[in-house]
């Protein structure tokens, strides 16, 4: 039986760009931009492993307004289910537990080098960007 983990992740928006993190050195994909979030730890709700995961990470303090994408995608090792979440967040997001924190143009998303799990999302981004 493969390992499953379900991760959770936050899209926090402001004037158009989006917060990515970059994962620190040492890390399972060390080095890459992702969406902010983490693991969800048993007991909790994918909503309230966000929140935790955010303040951790970043230092902000969020509310989940909905959900925006969801995947699955298989490594190598193990199994992933991700869902981003729309965020709205209060504090301004600093690099506590992540190598940096940047605001990214949507538009330039694409551009930057994300786990695999994480690029479907950038689509779904866009999408919802448009609208």
């Amino acid at each position: 039986m493969r390992k499953r983990v379900q991760v959770v992740a936050g899209l926090l928006e402001r004037e158009g760009s989006i917060l990515v993190d970059r994962r620190r050195r040492g890390t399972h994909l060390e080095g890459l931009w992702e969406f902010p979030g983490g693991k969800i730890e048993p007991g909790e709700t994918p909503e309230q492993a966000l929140v935790r995961e955010l303040r951790e990470e970043l230092g902000v303090e969020s509310t989940v307004v909905g959900i925006v994408a969801t995947i699955e995608h298989a490594y190598p090792d193990f199994d992933l289910s991700l869902a981003l979440y729309a965020v709205e967040f209060r504090g301004e997001p600093a690099a506590l537990e992540v190598a940096e924190v940047r605001w990214v143009p949507a538009r330039e998303l694409a551009a930057l080098p994300m786990p695999p799990a994480d690029v479907p999302l950038v689509d779904a981004v866009l999408k919802r960007q448009a609208h």
